[in-house]
């Protein structure tokens, strides 16, 4: 090259793809109506029940339109397009697009109890059904587990079952909000006599180790407060027992990760939800903290918020 000859500018590089895609799915009756009025108030755009085909075509629009953080509806009243979702969220991600697909589960018992105090009918239940209109519930609510079952393995399933609307709300803003890392670790401490959580992924029974509620002065607090935590840290089974599942947690984290999850969702369980289950999530969340994105959630605790 001549000294008069100057060298090609550097072709500049395609900036990053920053629209972000929130696809709120789930059961009838499990909260996307509270779920998509809290991404609007997050400053996402949305729109509800949006057929299948037409989701690439609106996303091209709106992001014309400068939008770039959107949150779509979709549910069983699209049953018949439903086998496309998939594949468009497949493509949707290897053109750059941020996609998270949200499942909002809750138990049949809660599903049944909700739908008769809105006296709204199921959108598959039969009309003029005859007979028992209890069962007619029941089936259409497995029917429509059946159909969203490939959708739901997809997705962060998130159980609503015993869920208030400010829960649901708080629960799925820390999700849209964490960190796009290739998997978030969620742990979430429940009551066994309360169920398990339906979202489950991993479940730690704690019951056997030695129980604050029945000292008096700790019986009020919770695992959170420095009195639980230090009577906690003086039980050697207590340490023994948290050592073994971070370890194991640890062990098998790379697998999951390689199993191209976005969330896997460790619940830790004893009798009230409120001491030894609360006292692990604490742990276990600052134990994994600098290894990967962590989230925390207290079930019995946050429904007194």
């Amino acid at each position: 090259m001549s000294d008069s000859e100057t060298p090609a500018a550097a072709a500049p590089e395609a900036a990053p793809d920053t629209r972000e895609v929130v696809l709120v799915t789930g059961i009838s009756g499990s909260g996307k109506s509270v779920a998509l009025h809290a991404l609007e108030d997050a400053g996402y755009f949305c729109v509800d029940n949006l057929p299948p085909e037409l989701l690439r075509e609106f996303i091209r629009v709106e992001s014309g339109h400068g939008v770039r953080r959107m949150a779509i509806a979709v549910d069983v009243r699209t049953a018949g397009s439903l086998p496309h979702l998939l594949p468009v969220l497949d493509q949707l991600r290897a053109e750059g697009v941020g996609v998270r697909s949200v499942f909002l589960n809750a138990s049949t018992e809660a599903l049944v109890k909700r739908f008769s105090e809105t006296r709204r009918p199921h959108p598959l239940s039969a009309p003029n059904h005859e007979g028992d209109p209890h069962r007619a519930l029941v089936e259409a609510i497995e029917l429509e587990q059946q159909l969203m079952a490939e959708l739901r393995e997809r997705s962060t399933v998130l159980d609503t079952s015993q869920l208030r609307p400010a829960q649901l709300r708080l629960w799925l803003r820390e999700l849209v909000n964490a960190t796009s890392s290739r998997l978030t670790l969620v742990f979430e401490s429940f009551a066994f006599k309360h169920g398990v959580p339906l979202d489950a992924d991993l479940v730690f029974d704690v019951r056997v180790l030695p129980n604050p509620f029945y000292i008096r002065e700790l019986r009020p607090l919770t695992g959170r407060d420095e009195p639980v935590a230090t009577y906690l840290q003086e039980q050697p089974e207590v340490g023994e027992m948290l050592t073994q599942i971070e370890g194991f947690v640890r062990r098998w984290l790379p697998s999951f990760e390689q199993d191209q999850r976005s969330y896997l969702t460790v619940c830790i369980g004893c009798t009230g939800g409120q001491h030894r289950s609360v006292y692990f999530v604490e742990q276990l969340a600052k134990r994994f903290a600098g290894r990967v994105a962590t989230l925390r959630r207290h079930r019995e605790l946050d429904e007194r918020v």
